[in-house]
């Protein structure tokens, strides 16, 4: 089974509890004014990968020491297929494993649309941070883009492990943004605030710095 990867980054800090795997995938169908990651969005099949390369490269970067994966995209339920292989192994690696983490999953889409047409992949989540990002409301609660998008626990270890979070305020984090360079790229990771992006841009502007390509403005 083939997926598409616009990146996978370990470990991540910034999107959920603990220090978790980070798997963002490639194409979304969605397209919400002000999102950050607007390089996600195009389908590409050169980001193509199977389903059992991502596990393995999984495997052999974390060593079975982490304590959740994210999931983003990218919309990753455009790719219900891929997603719903995805979840299998990894399900199948924690159980054989004797493993504990938890499995959280961003979408755009919102919640009623994805209990109605996706409810078998919902099961195999522990956690759900859905409804599409809302530019013009604000950023309140942790892990969260914008005050429409809930934090929904959907299993047993869902519960134990999101419930303190879920009306924890955004700016209880001590951080929201992680750095991380690739090659000629740097790549941010997290929840920016409102007009953090563009505070950044000017930032390094002033110091002879020009981002020549950003995730957050076409």
């Amino acid at each position: 089974m083939k997926i598409s990867i616009n990146k996978a980054h370990f470990p991540v800090s910034v999107l959920g509890p603990g220090k978790r795997l980070g798997i963002w995938l490639q194409g979304c169908s969605i397209g919400c004014k002000g999102c950050v990651s607007q390089d996600t969005w195009e389908r590409d099949p050169g980001r193509d990968m199977t389903v059992r390369q991502l596990l393995d490269w999984c495997r052999n970067t974390t060593a079975g020491i982490f304590d959740g994966v994210t999931i983003s995209g990218g919309e990753p339920f455009d790719q219900a297929r891929a997603l719903a292989a995805l979840l299998d192994d990894l399900i199948r690696w924690r159980t054989s494993g004797k493993l504990d983490f938890d499995i959280l999953c961003y979408s755009g889409y919102p919640l009623s649309t994805l209990q109605k047409n996706h409810a078998e992949l919902l099961a195999k989540l522990d956690a759900l941070i859905p409804e599409p990002y809302a530019d013009a409301r604000p950023l309140t609660h942790i892990w969260r883009g914008s005050s429409n998008q809930p934090l929904v626990p959907l299993s047993e270890r869902g519960h134990r492990t999101y419930a303190p979070f879920l009306n924890t305020p955004a700016d209880h984090a001590t951080k929201r943004i992680q750095t991380m360079l690739d090659g000629g790229r740097v790549w941010y990771v997290g929840i920016p605030g409102r007009g953090d992006m563009a505070a950044l841009e000017s930032s390094c502007k002033a110091r002879g710095v020009e981002l020549l390509q950003t995730s957050w403005r076409s």
